[in-house]
């Protein structure tokens, strides 16, 4: 927690030519499984009893740009396999909706988790990390790198003198 992840996500967007579009953050770690297909994928009017117009999933607002999901580490088995078949297939399903939904999104996934460890102990898909795995980035926390600090304190020292 903390290293600056949305930081990096957001500087990968800003410097890839999906930067015309928002970039996307989903906290995983923060959406109960019951909330999981309708805040990612959506929803049509009259999927469930209070889907009362149609609503758009984080996955489809960040077509043509980047999704961040944080702490992806925090999924359980099930929403690790509707996101895999996300990933594989290029397309979703909103929730009541047997019409598919092409996507172009570039993924940037993060967590504070040791996932080879989640492998091994069978909470985490390999088949899951294998997809999203194209580039890892470890960012080491900032005890690990004592040499940011300075930077870090003259730019929230900036910030905030001119508030």
């Amino acid at each position: 927690n903390g290293t600056g992840k949305e930081v990096a996500a957001r500087r990968i967007h800003k410097l890839s030519n999906r930067a015309g579009k928002p970039m996307i953050k989903v906290d995983l770690g923060a959406i109960s499984k019951g909330l999981f297909e309708s805040e990612l994928f959506g929803h049509i009017k009259g999927a469930f009893t209070d889907a009362k117009e149609v609503r758009m999933g984080r996955i489809e607002m960040a077509n043509g740009s980047t999704l961040f999901l944080d702490e992806i580490g925090n999924l359980d088995e099930s929403m690790q396999r509707k996101l895999l078949s996300v990933l594989q297939n290029q397309e979703f399903y909103k929730v009541g909706s047997s019409k598919p939904v092409p996507i172009d999104v570039r993924f940037i996934a993060a967590t504070n988790t040791h996932i080879e460890t989640a492998i091994v102990e069978g909470t985490f898909r390999q088949d899951l990390l294998y997809r999203i795995n194209t580039l890892e980035v470890e960012i080491p926390p900032l005890r690990n790198r004592l040499e940011d600090l300075p930077v870090l304190a003259d730019y929230f020292l900036k910030q905030y003198a001119k508030k």
